[in-house]
């Protein structure tokens, strides 16, 4: 909206013609984007309350005659949706730990402390970005079920998800960059003054970080959550799957309407997060140059 109104010029803004008519193409253009944001939300919210009739014989209705709201209750309790999305919370909240604490320390060592070798590992990091995801799944299967020296076998534990988490280059690349903005004369001072390596991590720099470090928690969240691939591949007791896997099991045997409750009340959880932490999120956005 203010790019449209760079192409005008002040004196031509102050005619009635010209500001009725920037004015209609700045309303339109955000119904149009509530539209395509909000449009598909509404519709799947109609379809968990549409009883199976009316979602076959009026697919296209705005709003049921006699909505189902029992849908929500069913699907919790029928489909088990409730023990999924707690399997869920759980592989996300080892996720977003794991994720935060390795792009938090790698950033710091790689921004602050600059090891010898430390560009040569930066560089093998962002490498990492350009190897698909799908590549790296064999090798990491293979990882997961003899952890090498350990000798261990994590699949069909949540370690199996929460570890390779922390293998993130992108938000190592984000945190980096965050941590090369902050003045080194704070460290400088700190080192004078006999602080340690820890406290200048724990005392300086992640007080100084909330934005990137809300940033961070955003992405490993979103992508933790609707990951699909991997939670099927190390996790196959259903009794442990998330609901992204679950969901895939139940279109197959759940009725339709408490299929979409389901899917409302698994997406509920992310969209929640995004509206109360979107002040941070955008700030973060901000300050790490992430444009998008």
């Amino acid at each position: 909206m203010t790019t449209l109104t760079t192409f005008v010029s002040t004196s031509d803004r102050q005619r009635p013609g010209v500001r009725a008519a920037v004015r209609s193409i700045q309303v339109f253009t955000l119904i149009l984007l509530l539209l395509i944001g909000i449009g598909p939300l509404y519709w799947m919210v109609k379809g968990a309350v549409s009883p199976p009739t009316e979602l076959t014989t009026q697919p296209l209705a705005l709003w049921p005659d006699r909505p189902a709201l029992g849908n929500f209750s069913t699907a919790y309790t029928d489909l088990s949706v409730g023990r999924y999305l707690m399997n869920t919370f759980l592989v996300v909240g080892g996720s977003w730990f794991v994720q935060l604490f390795v792009s938090a320390t790698a950033g710091f060592a790689l921004s602050v402390l600059r090891p010898r070798f430390g560009k040569a590992v930066y560089g093998a990091i962002l490498a990492t970005m350009f190897v698909p995801y799908t590549v790296n799944m064999v090798s990491l299967f293979m990882t997961v079920i003899d952890v090498p020296f350990l000798h261990l076998n994590l699949g069909d534990t949540y370690w199996a998800i929460w570890l390779p988490a922390g293998t993130n280059a992108f938000t190592v690349l984000l945190a980096k960059q965050f941590f090369d903005a902050l003045p080194k004369e704070l460290f400088d001072a700190a080192r004078v003054d006999g602080a340690s390596t820890r406290q200048l991590l724990t005392k300086i720099v992640l007080p100084m970080s909330k934005p990137v470090l809300a940033v961070i928690s955003l992405l490993a969240v979103m992508h933790s959550w609707k990951d699909f691939i991997w939670p099927l591949v190390a996790i196959t007791d259903p009794e442990k799957q998330p609901i992204s896997v679950a969901l895939a099991q139940l279109a197959t045997q759940a009725p339709q309407d408490q299929l979409i409750a389901a899917m409302v009340l698994a997406v509920a959880p992310p969209v929640l997060v995004f509206v109360v932490c979107q002040k941070y999120i955008v700030a973060g956005l901000g300050f790490t140059g992430v444009k998008g």
